[in-house]
């Protein structure tokens, strides 16, 4: 059985908790800041986890991280 290939671009967005989890940043935080609140960039700041439907795709993308 041949090893599977890591998805390049999903390997630089995601990665997984201890617990199995899928970690990702916010999108919407790189340009047009000016109409954005103070509140939501700064929220846009932290990491959130993927939801679990798409947390399974993600996790077939990267096997080995």
């Amino acid at each position: 059985m041949p090893k599977i290939k890591t998805h390049r671009g999903a390997a630089k967005r995601f990665n997984l908790t201890k617990n199995g989890k899928v970690k990702k940043n916010h999108a919407g935080r790189r340009h047009i800041l000016t109409k954005k609140s103070t509140k939501r960039k700064r929220g846009l700041r932290k990491q959130s986890y993927a939801v679990p439907a798409n947390a399974a795709v993600i996790k077939k993308l990267i096997p080995y991280k």
